[in-house]
């Protein structure tokens, strides 16, 4: 989730003139939606349908997970090294082309290592179109209000909202080919909205970087990447397999219904935390948002049943993508060089840990790995207290992001 930015010499073309505040939220959100509310997390509902319809055991389907956060990692490297590729729009739009053909073949193999090629590519392409867009919208946004980038980020719950709507859809009609094949069509029409969305841009405006120093920030952001890293293995251990959890102890659609709330949640979620932050300190948030978080995946693991599970989604759904929105603000204020890029360098990571610390506990169910999921989100909590202590932050101040963070 690399926040990066681009000098340009060309801003009076066309193609580059001001968009409204509007259009770029909405532009944004369509790029997240297609690229991590339905790329990455259709898998999620579609699950349950290719181990019952396909034969896919718990370990491959582990395996595919695997696949795709490695794919992601990489894409969060390549912002890194190669920062010129998340800050080109014909990058951006070939890799939103590119995720449009990875779920349209899905349906199309048989073989397992063909699905773990397809889910490496989506998770590769998925970072890059979202390091771009989140780049995008802190960037063209900045001057408007941050609440504005948190509409933009719950374009991720709108993508998931729609993955599980599919799903259940599917499910009673159809095939787990068809609902690969629907999530390819929602993907190309979310494309073409975003089309448009103008990558970041550099400009010299004063900052905290430029005005006055911070205070030294001592370990914080190591704290911080920490806190972040133990949440990517949390949150995508739960992202994986809550619907097939919540299906295991109930109904197949209520593991359906369950996603839809996760997305439903996630909307306003990313928006509800940043607008908090108008009143509390963010890394205060940060460790709340993680503390509810804990619960909410871990209530999934100890109560099963309708009430806990659409509980659990919601709490899940209205904190992963608020949580997400915190860290990478937190990164950016701190100005530590490649902040964003580092911190999401650490979060794939966690979600490469995630499916492999979990598989050994899949011989018994899915409560095992919702629990493990919810400790290691308390231990994420916790690393978000360290960042707490003594944080050189105004309640209520905005973050403006320092060239080498973004």
């Amino acid at each position: 989730m690399a926040i990066t930015a681009t000098a340009t010499h060309t801003i009076s073309l066309p193609s580059l003139r001001v968009s409204s505040p509007g259009m770029v939220v909405l532009q944004g959100a369509a790029a997240l939606a297609a690229s991590t509310g339905i790329a990455r997390f259709v898998f999620t509902p579609i699950l349950p349908l290719m181990q019952t319809q396909a034969g896919l055991s718990v370990s491959d389907g582990a395996g595919l997970a695997t696949s795709n956060y490695v794919g992601y990692l990489l894409g969060a490297l390549l912002g890194i090294s190669a920062p010129g590729l998340v800050r080109s729009r014909w990058v951006m739009r070939f890799a939103m082309l590119l995720t449009v053909a990875t779920l349209a073949l899905m349906p199309a193999a048989s073989d397992t290592s063909w699905w773990t090629a397809f889910r490496f590519v989506a998770g590769l392409t998925s970072a890059l179109v979202f390091i771009y867009a989140t780049s995008a919208m802190i960037s063209h946004l900045r001057e408007v209000g941050p609440h504005f980038v948190g509409w933009g980020f719950g374009g991720i719950g709108t993508g998931i909202a729609l993955s599980g709507l599919v799903v259940v859809v599917v499910r009673a009609t159809s095939t787990w080919q068809a609902a690969w094949f629907i999530a390819a069509g929602l993907t190309a029409a979310l494309t073409v909205v975003a089309w448009r969305l103008r990558p970041a841009t550099v400009e010299q405006r004063p900052s905290a970087s430029l005005d006055q120093a911070l205070p030294p920030t001592g370990n914080r952001f190591a704290a911080l990447v920490v806190s972040y890293g133990f949440e990517g293995v949390g949150y995508i251990i739960a992202g994986t397999f809550l619907v097939a959890a919540v299906g295991q102890n109930g109904p197949a659609w209520l593991g359906d219904g369950a996603w839809v709330v996760v997305g439903l949640a996630a909307i306003p979620g990313a928006a509800l935390w940043t607008a908090l932050g108008r009143r509390w300190s963010r890394p205060t948030l940060l460790t709340v948002a993680l503390g509810v978080q804990a619960v909410g995946v871990a209530l999934a693991g100890v109560l099963p049943g309708s009430v806990s599970a659409l509980v659990s989604a919601a709490l899940f759904g209205g904190t992963f993508v608020g949580i997400s929105s915190l860290a990478l603000a937190l990164g950016a204020y701190l100005q530590v060089p490649r902040a964003v890029a580092l911190l999401t360098t650490g979060y794939g990571i966690g979600q490469i840990l995630g499916p492999v610390l979990s598989r050994p506990l899949l011989t018994a169910g899915y409560n095992g790995p919702l629990l493990l999921s919810g400790v290691v989100i308390a231990a994420a909590a916790l690393a978000g207290l360290v960042v707490r202590f003594r944080f050189p932050h105004r309640v209520g101040a905005t973050i403006e992001p320092s060239r080498s963070s973004r």
